[in-house]
């Protein structure tokens, strides 16, 4: 079974929503089903990016697991490169700089911010977790597999149609 998950982390101070307690959300979708798995943390590290990383592995206990990030210095810190040897059936890939356009995960942080933080003040880290907690539950119970690109436009019935008569 292959497994990709489009994974980044995001800092829960989006500017519509007040934070008083600064807060990092890791998260990754399941591409083939769009179920996805979050995590909040204190800081932005390669010791939470590990934990992290534990939580799709425990989830899929078989077959390789393919996950697409971004460049952060914590996805490819030497400890992690050395918790990822110990851990073979993950198989880390990085979007080129510059490229955020091709990660699926993007759209996804999109109606995850809308759900879970916008116009939200949080007082302490215990309510960016809940909320957090309940805006990924509510994005599972509708997710849908995860395609890069546009549908094709549906073909239009009521086409105007011209005849010129000499």
């Amino acid at each position: 079974m292959l497994l990709r998950l489009m994974v980044r982390d995001h800092r829960s101070s989006v500017p519509r929503c007040r934070v008083l307690a600064p807060h990092r959300v890791y998260g990754a979708i399941r591409v083939r089903d769009g179920q996805a798995v979050t995590l909040t943390a204190s800081s932005r590290n390669s010791l939470y990016y590990q934990r992290f990383l534990e939580m799709p592995e425990q989830a899929n206990p078989v077959g390789d697991i393919h996950v697409i990030t971004d460049n952060l210095s914590s996805h490819n810190s030497k400890s992690t490169r050395e918790w990822l040897l110990d851990h073979p059936r993950i198989k880390h890939a990085f979007i080129p700089v510059g490229a955020c356009r091709l990660n699926l995960q993007e759209p996804w942080w999109r109606l995850f911010r809308r759900e879970a933080l916008a116009g939200q003040s949080f007082a302490d880290p215990n309510e960016i977790d809940h909320a957090t907690r309940q805006a990924t539950a509510a994005l599972n119970a509708r997710a849908r597999p995860w395609v890069w690109g546009r549908p094709a436009p549906k073909p239009r019935k009521l086409r105007r149609r011209f005849i010129y008569h000499l």
